[in-house]
């Protein structure tokens, strides 16, 4: 048994076979066979190879026809390994001694080839080695497994292990095929972690290099708790879990029922608004039944990523209809315009890009005002949607003047252009703008003059303000949103919107954080939007505080010169006054 520690980005309990993504989600379907069927493994595994060899030899004569003997000998260093009679009769020991299918001796076999090439990883060569064992691992499991690759077409339940899972197959993912996720990279507000937590996956990130310890179908437990991933756990360690799995989902029913129509509101009667982040229709109902008030982040990137062509105008209304006709007519749905770089997009925009610095560069509405096209489409559907339900409008990093009045512009041309087809809308949308760059938060006092309201990405914000990568474990420490130049950020927000009139919500993975709840409310925000399954947890600490309380904590924390020291402070304060909180 061997047990790793990652950071815990979505909580809960899972147990159930491996899916190695690091051999492009080939899942290997039987771990052994009857003694008697091993000779045929073997024959199987040769006949592999051969067709691996024959293939890597093509290889080589190509690539030394078009690129010279260099690059070619380069390749004929990696085809020896098809080659090598000590490796292959290795994996054929495994099929014979354990009765290994020959799939599973393959990625047994390489795999711990791999962790000694780790253990030595200061040697020159180490590195290249390694990546050539990968490559033969993937090429022998392609061509016992027939060719079939396809990365998530799952047909049981499995345990997603990779280095890193990107968005769109985080959210092509089947909840009911999928019981967790655990990757080696990541921070705790990388994508797979938002995208995790808002479908409710146990997952955690950030692990270290793990997945050479592991082959596909092997038991796993991922404890989305306390950050914890248990490769080949013991009996009594799978028992203990089972027995914290049953009476975790008992709670958390029992939770969700509780909080569903208690509002949130402080002992001393300030009312704080709980809405809910969503990434797909689906999710709308979810939010209601853990009593969300309505959706203060409808991300709309799903309708874009991993897809043979832009979404129509059609696709984009008939996905925030569903949204709005679930919430009713009281509700509010705040809908964000698209928010990917210009690396995430299909080739039929035109604007598929290959990016130094994606982060600084071609993303969000600058890439919408690039392409204005694509950009009405999705404001015309917002538009037509808007009969449904209370519909608003938020446009994504902002980050001078100018680009917010262009965006408003450009939805007044839309506007006018369904007046005059006659097509029906709201002309009274409220519209809002994120603020997660510095200098939006700075010139928070201009915009709140051309906006009805404010909502603080704190994810990007954090960002930005202290350039610390949010999806590099390198820079974690450095990233906190419990820093003091974030956190003056939004104290200057919060007062210039009070200042203007303008509501203010906090949408980023801060507000979801139970400590952060009293701080916010201390520094007068009063609307709240977090991942559906944070929002009980966040009604009990609203309910359990009061203004004064919350006041004097904001006080001291903007006195505090360091993260460490208000994380500290603001755990100690959840701790009295919500003693059973898991944060």
């Amino acid at each position: 048994m061997h047990v790793r520690r990652g950071i815990a980005v979505c909580p809960g309990i899972a147990i159930g076979p491996a899916l190695v993504m690091d051999t492009e989600g080939v899942r290997i379907p039987i771990q052994t066979v009857p003694a008697d069927q091993s000779a045929a493994e073997a024959a199987r595994l040769r006949t592999a190879v051969i067709e691996a060899i024959r293939a890597a030899a093509e290889r080589q004569r190509e690539l030394t026809r078009k690129h010279g003997r260099v690059i070619g000998d380069i390749f004929e260093a990696k085809a020896g390994l098809y080659d090598d009679g000590k490796l292959i009769g290795g994996i054929e020991d495994l099929i014979r001694a354990k009765s290994y299918s020959a799939e599973y001796a393959v990625s047994r076999y390489v795999r711990d080839i791999l962790k000694r090439l780790d253990s030595a990883s200061h040697l020159p060569q180490a590195a290249r080695l390694r990546g050539d064992y990968v490559d033969f691992e993937k090429d022998l499991l392609h061509l016992l497994l027939g060719g079939r690759r396809e990365p998530l077409a799952l047909d049981e339940p499995v345990i997603v292990l990779a280095n890193d899972i990107t968005p769109s197959e985080t959210a092509e993912l089947d909840l009911n095929l999928v019981f967790a996720l655990a990757t080696e990279s990541g921070g705790a507000t990388s994508h797979t972690a938002i995208l995790a937590g808002a479908r409710e996956i146990p997952a955690v990130v950030g692990v270290g290099r793990f997945l050479t310890d592991v082959s596909g179908g092997d038991r796993v437990i991922v404890d989305g708790n306390n950050g914890l991933v248990i490769l080949d756990p013991d009996d009594a360690t799978v028992e203990r879990y089972e027995k914290a799995r049953r009476l975790e989902r008992s709670k958390s029913g029992e939770h969700r029922i509780q909080s569903r129509n208690v509002p949130g509101v402080t002992r001393d009667g300030v009312r704080v608004t709980m809405l809910g982040n969503i990434e797909f229709p689906a999710e709308a109902r979810p939010c209601l039944d853990r009593g969300a008030e309505g959706v203060g982040l409808y991300r709309t990137e799903f309708l874009y990523i991993h897809k043979a062509h832009d979404p129509t105008e059609e696709e984009h209304y008939e996905a925030y209809k569903a949204v709005l006709t679930e919430m009713g007519p009281d509700r509010p749905v705040v809908i964000r315009t698209l928010d990917l770089g210009g690396d995430k997009f299909t080739h039929s925009t035109g604007l598929a890009t290959q990016e130094k610095n994606p982060f600084l560069g071609l993303r969000s509405v600058r890439l919408c005002l690039r392409n204005l096209p694509l950009f009405k489409t999705q404001l015309r559907a917002i538009l037509r949607a808007s009969v449904h339900g209370d519909v608003r409008i938020m446009f994504p990093m902002i980050s001078t003047v100018m680009e917010l009045r262009q965006c408003k512009g450009i939805l007044r041309e839309v506007q006018e252009d369904l007046e005059e087809a006659r097509i029906p809308f709201k002309p009274d949308v409220q519209v809002g703008t994120m603020i997660e760059v510095p200098s939006a938060a700075i010139l928070a006092d201009v915009f709140a003059k051309l906006v009805n309201f404010f909502s603080i990405g704190t994810n990007d914000l954090v960002q930005y303000t202290l350039a610390a990568d949010r999806n590099n474990e390198a820079v974690a420490d450095l990233y906190s949103a419990a820093d003091p130049a974030v956190l003056r950020l939004i104290d200057r927000v919060v007062k210039a919107a009070a200042a203007a009139g303008v509501g203010v919500n906090v949408c980023g993975e801060m507000s979801g954080e139970l400590m952060f709840a009293p701080l916010l409310i201390g520094l007068g925000v009063r609307q709240l939007s977090a991942t559906p399954r944070k929002i009980p947890d966040i009604k009990r600490v609203v309910r359990a505080v009061t203004l004064p309380d919350c006041q004097k904590l904001a006080a001291e924390c903007m006195r505090l010169d360091t993260a460490s020291e208000i994380t500290r402070y603001l755990r100690d304060h959840l701790r009295r006054v919500l003693p059973d909180a898991d944060d």
